[in-house]
């Protein structure tokens, strides 16, 4: 699924014209992208969170040349789908799995 299908969803199921449904996705979208750069993390109930994480500088190895080099410090950003999420995907998976 891409952007394009989400809009298409929007659309068909809440009613919105196909521009009013891009612009609410990309508002969605939009408002996520702010909390995260802002430092944020993103929490969406029955859904998931996006969670920022600091990671230490630490050293490594160049596994090609084996030198040594120094990771920075830096931020990732993890996905934790929630229960609920986990939950009706595990289902979905066992029902597909029925049918073979």
């Amino acid at each position: 699924m891409v952007k394009a299908d989400i809009v298409d969803q929007v659309y068909e199921k809440v009613g919105f014209t196909r521009q009013e449904a891009a612009q609410a996705v990309e508002i969605l979208f939009d408002e996520i992208k702010s909390e995260l750069s802002h430092g944020n993390n993103v929490r969406i109930s029955r859904f998931a969170s996006f969670i920022l994480r600091k990671k230490n500088a630490r050293n490594a190895r160049n596994p090609k040349t084996g030198e040594t080099i120094r990771i920075r410090p830096r931020t990732v950003l993890t996905f934790k789908p929630s229960r609920q999420l986990l939950d009706s995907t595990n289902q979905s998976t066992c029902d597909d799995s029925s049918d073979s």
